[in-house]
């Protein structure tokens, strides 16, 4: 599987928090629009569908951890 660079996952991550509480606070059109599109984004660059899911993969993505993954164990 092909996995974003580290980098834009931090930009992706930083620019939904932001956008978030952009939201949150000002509830406009455009807010939600953007917040949406970064959403879709994340989704796309972690080969998820869901936004919690996207954020778990890209927070483990950036922070080098990896889930377990037994394929390479013998009788796996």
């Amino acid at each position: 599987m092909l996995m974003a660079h580290p980098a834009l996952l931090t930009d992706l991550l930083e620019r939904y928090e932001a956008l978030h509480v952009l939201h949150a606070e000002d509830g406009s059109a455009g807010a939600r629009q953007r917040l949406e599109d970064v959403s879709y984004t994340l989704c796309i660059a972690t080969g998820t569908r869901d936004i919690e899911s996207a954020l778990a993969a890209a927070r483990r993505q950036v922070s080098g951890t990896r889930p377990k993954d037994d394929s390479l164990v013998a009788g796996a």
